[in-house]
């Protein structure tokens, strides 16, 4: 649903999906999934791709609303960035997900 109906925004190494919901109730928070599909590398460079993933978006979880669901799809470059360099499009992409969905 969130790919799908949810806001994208497009990094060299990522791409982020945003979906607001703010009419549901009874959430526990954020919800986030990763996208490590095959073209990413062996089943090792997924992993340590997903590890990384999951580190740098454990810091933003903040940013999103109670309903915010976020989906982060690694792109075959992002087997070959720095965590930081993660975290930055990461972050990046966050923001400009999150004012494009404001504005819908």
């Amino acid at each position: 649903m969130t790919v799908r109906h949810g806001v994208r925004a497009a990094q060299p190494d990522l791409v982020v999906y945003v979906r607001r919901s703010p009419d549901h109730t009874g959430e526990d928070g954020p919800q986030v999934g990763l996208i490590i599909a095959k073209p990413v590398g062996s089943a090792v460079e997924r992993h340590r791709v997903a590890r990384r993933l999951r580190h740098v978006a454990r810091t933003m979880l903040g940013d999103l609303g109670a309903c915010d669901r976020m989906v982060i799809r690694a792109l075959p470059s992002s087997r070959n960035v720095s965590s930081a360099r993660l975290e930055q499009q990461l972050r990046r992409g966050l923001r400009r997900a999150c004012d494009s969905a404001a504005k819908q």
